[in-house]
Order: C-alpha cells, then sequence, then structure tokens
C-alpha cells in the first residue's frame, strides 16, 4: 500500500477533471495491483478488489486527510471519500468521510456528466475511456454533419462529444434503460436538445431497425467484455463486426473498444479481418497517461478502422 500513500503524499494539485490520479491495477506498484484512487471532484473514490483491513482504510483516511488540508480549495471544505470494495460483477460502496454532491455533476474537457458512486458497480463515466471521448469529439468536428451510432451506448457520454464536435446525429442503444435516462440528462446539462436518439433495445434484436437508420459514418462498439446473459465477448464482438460493412458509409469510421485483460489487440484484429475485410486497421488509440499498464496488451483496447472507399 506504501506506493499508494506516496502518492497521495505527491499531490499538490487538484484535477478539475475527472481524473485516476493512482493506478495500481496497470502492474507498475507492486503489490497495490487490486488497488486505485479517482478523483470525481469534490469526492476520493478508492477502490480495491479484495478486502482491506480496517487499519489499511484508516492508513488511506490519514493520507488523504493530511493531504487535503494542503490542497483543499477553501480552508472549510471537508474531506469527501468513498470506498468501493469490488471483483467484475459486484460491489459495495462506503461512505467513509464528508457527503457526496446529489446530484453529483463533473467535467472533463468542458463536457458535464452526471456520476453516481455510492451505488452500484459502475460510475457512469468511465475515465480510461477518456482518449476515446477526445477522438470522436475530434472525429465529429473534421466530419461535421456525420451520422453516428452509438452501441452499448450506456450513459452515452461518446454521443454528447459527438454533438458537441458537430455529429447531425447519433442513435443511442442500451438494453439498460436506466443508463440511457443519465445518458439524456447529460445531453441536457450540455444544451444538447436536439440530435440524439435514445433506444432501449437488445441490439442483437434489433438490426432491422439500426440498418434502416444507417448507412453511418461513425460506428462505436463499447461492449461489456462480459456480461451474463447479454455480451460474452469471446463469442459475441464476431457478431458486431460481420455487420459493419452494412452499417458503414464508404469511408466510414468504427471504434472498436475491449477492455478484457485476457484479449489482446489481434482478438479484434483477426476478427475484423475475418468479419469485415474491408474495414482497414487505422490506430490504436494510447489510454491516459494516468492509466499506464505493465502489459499494454492487457489494458484498454481502442481501435480505429476504416471502411474501404478513399483516403
Amino acid at each position: 500500500m506504501q506506493a499508494l500513500l506516496d502518492t497521495i503524499a505527491a499531490i499538490t494539485t487538484l484535477p478539475t477533471d475527472a481524473s485516476r490520479l493512482f493506478h495500481g491495477r496497470g502492474g507498475l506498484s507492486p503489490g497495490c495491483e487490486h488497488l486505485s484512487l479517482d478523483f470525481y471532484p469534490p469526492v476520493w473514490l478508492l477502490t480495491s478488489f479484495q478486502p482491506l483491513a480496517e487499519d489499511e482504510l484508516a492508513r488511506v483516511g490519514e493520507a488523504l486527510a493530511a493531504r487535503w488540508a494542503q490542497i483543499a480549495p477553501a480552508p472549510d471544505q471537508p474531506l469527501n471519500w468513498l470506498f468501493q470494495q469490488r471483483d467484475e460483477v459486484r460491489a459495495t460502496n462506503r461512505l467513509m468521510a464528508g457527503s457526496v454532491p446529489e446530484p453529483h455533476v463533473v467535467s472533463e474537457n468542458g463536457t458535464r456528466f452526471l456520476v453516481h458512486l455510492p451505488h452500484g458497480l459502475n460510475h457512469g463515466l468511465f475515465l480510461d475511456m477518456a482518449e476515446g471521448r477526445r477522438w470522436v469529439r475530434d472525429w465529429a468536428h473534421q466530419h461535421r454533419g456525420g451520422q453516428v451510432l452509438n452501441l452499448f451506448a450506456y450513459t452515452c457520454a461518446f454521443s454528447a462529444v459527438a454533438l458537441q464536435g458537430g455529429a447531425a446525429t447519433v442513435l443511442n442503444f442500451d438494453m439498460a434503460r436506466g443508463p440511457l435516462a443519465i445518458g439524456k440528462r447529460n445531453h441536457d446539462l450540455n444544451d444538447l436538445r436536439h440530435g440524439a436518439s435514445y433506444l432501449p433495445h437488445d441490439i442483437f434484436n434489433s438490426w432491422g431497425k439500426i440498418t434502416r437508420s444507417g448507412p453511418y459514418d461513425l460506428v462505436i462498439m463499447d461492449p461489456p467484455s462480459y456480461q451474463k446473459g447479454s455480451f460474452v465477448a469471446d463469442k459475441d464482438y464476431a457478431r458486431l463486426i460481420r455487420r459493419l460493412p452494412d452499417l458503414l458509409a464508404p469511408d466510414g469510421h468504427a471504434l472498436l473498444c475491449l477492455n478484457a485483460p485476457r484479449f489482446g489487440p489481434d482478438f479484434l484484429h483477426h476478427l475484423v479481418q475475418t468479419e469485415a475485410p474491408s474495414l482497414t486497421f487505422v490506430e490504436r488509440l494510447a489510454n491516459p497517461a494516468t492509466f499506464a499498464d505493465i502489459a499494454p496488451e492487457r489494458a484498454l483496447k481502442v481501435m480505429v478502422y476504416r471502411q474501404d472507399g478513399g483516403a
């Protein structure tokens, strides 16, 4: 745990955007592989993938309190922090000090998002996807008026930045109504009143609807790596990719995402070569520096492909 405590002690300024400060899962701090520390202003979130003893939690709390006394925006601003103990499918969340705003709105590169730290496994905004959202905003700026399909949309963060960049329309598909409702609120937070649609459907049962609304200039696929009864990457990703040639306009782009340590970039390359050979690989996006990993092939994969038809 010492590497985490040293990181806390070295913080000199507070990030203004939601950010990761310590990424033990990247394997660069031996003995801390189960730990991460994020700041969703004004709340710190400590996450552990294994149980922590009360004395360990106390040490983290003391370290945060000592640093907060030096860097808090105002002398009377309280320290707010939560602890999440989780595995891949469940979590328990515990408020350790202070409180959490309701609603809790954070920013990233000028875009505002609702998050919900005290409840559930995920928080409404995946911090490791920041470079993916930056790429989508830049793509939309360069392809103004583009039509975007956002599959497994969750809380529609990709949709918000696409519309901010200049996309004309975004169709957001997700089988969960709750996250889509938060997605609509995210658009409202950013004064994005037009252009987005929110469709709570099982993607695999909706190809007719999806295809009829195309072709698309950009298709975003960001499925869970494993979700029982919904999506299993090694079985279901191929079913998605084989649809891409019919979904994409000439020169259209696909952003394929996968956060499964057991699959490297070659997994997606092979699927595209096999199921959608008309697509050409463009680049793998770098993950945020704060998510550095000792084995990059295990880290989040965000891959860009282009439908043949031009430069």
